[in-house]
């Protein structure tokens, strides 16, 4: 028989003990920090985002704080001049549009039974998509019951914003203080690896992002413009949604982008299909071969299909905005791996096999 030391077998038990207990309140803190967590990397990557535009002033010798302060204040004073020049606008088509998808469905199914005798019940459709007396009802008794809920949801919303902002506003400012305070806490042979990340990271994304914006705004502009001459219905909705998806979905954006208006503007005229799909087809030449080489300058090229699955995995994770930063992480991670990682010469044989 072995005997065990009692001394022993009672310090191995605390330990595990100590140990679990450890885990635990990991996991609870981690649980709680998910949100906190989450909102620090949105402002990381927002902060990144516009850094070009702030160390291009911080290198006219104007201090970094005052850079990002014009900055912030240049991008919210021209999101508050088109709010206010089609803010209005933009709410009413908006509003008009969602409540036009039931009767857009219904013209849809009409248009299949009588083309392909399909034999879809219009009723069924407008059923789903119809709310009924009682389901009203229903909503507006669980609203009044859960009414401390939804404030509670209001103000959490309005704190991750305010946090976002807050953060994002400090790591633009003191990006040279933090790195400076991180690397110091590195040996010296790991201080020059984390400063080559992190400008890695900012050249990457940052690029990434702003290319991105410039031509979703170019992009926007133009199809609503486009839109609005043909007369498509809801003209200024449609033309933001085809510009932004367009260069925030890779390979399949532009695609997506053009079938929904195409499909409020059949039923309104069946000739805009035809125009919208032509000045798509130039659009694209124009910015593939103008814009996007001018704008573009600081963005890595990523695989059409890595940037696609980028964004489906972004968006599984962490919703619709985790679509907008997974190829900026992605770009980022590529960076990264291609700058430290070490690539070999094929073998002359594989040139026969492949």
């Amino acid at each position: 028989m072995v005997a065990l030391d009692p001394r022993f077998l009672r310090r191995t038990i605390v330990v595990i003990l100590v140990a679990i207990l450890l885990f635990q309140l990991f996991e609870w803190t981690a649980v709680r920090l998910a949100g906190f967590l989450f909102n620090i990397l949105l402002a990381w990557l927002l902060a990144i985002s516009f850094d070009p535009l702030v160390t291009g002033l911080a290198r006219r010798g104007m201090p970094r704080a005052l850079a990002t302060t014009i900055v912030a204040v240049g991008v919210t004073a021209a999101i508050a001049l088109f709010l206010f020049l089609f803010g209005g606008a933009l709410a009413n088509q908006a509003t008009a549009l969602v409540l036009s998808i039931p009767f857009l469905v219904l013209d849809v199914v009409a248009w299949l039974n009588g083309t392909f005798d399909a034999g879809i019940n219009p009723a069924d459709i407008t059923a789903n998509l119809t709310l009924t007396t009682q389901q009203v009802a229903d909503i507006a008794g669980s609203l009044a019951g859960g009414i401390i809920g939804v404030v509670a949801s209001v103000f959490g919303v309005l704190f991750s914003f305010a946090t976002i902002l807050v953060f994002s506003f400090y790591f633009s400012a003191a990006a040279p203080k933090i790195k400076r305070f991180i690397a110091s806490w590195l040996p010296q042979d790991r201080q020059l690896v984390f400063i080559n990340v992190w400008d890695i990271s900012v050249r990457k994304a940052g690029g990434f992002v702003i290319s991105r914006l410039a031509l979703a705004v170019i992009a926007s502009a133009a199809h609503a413009f486009f839109f609005w001459i043909i007369d498509v219905p809801y003209w200024l909705p449609m033309g933001i949604f085809a510009g932004f998806v367009s260069q925030f979905i890779p390979t399949v954006g532009t695609y997506i982008g053009i079938i929904v208006p195409m499909l409020f503007a059949a039923f309104n005229d069946p000739w805009d299909p035809l125009w919208i799909v032509i000045f798509a087809t130039i659009y694209q030449q124009i910015e593939n071969y103008i814009l996007t080489p001018r704008v573009s300058t600081a963005t890595m090229d990523i695989n059409s299909g890595v940037a696609l699955g980028a964004v489906f995995v972004g968006a599984a994770l962490f919703g619709p905005i985790g679509a907008v930063i997974g190829i900026p992480l992605v770009a980022i991670i590529i960076a990264v791996v291609e700058t430290y990682g070490r690539r070999y010469e094929l073998h002359p044989d594989l040139d026969e096999k492949l």
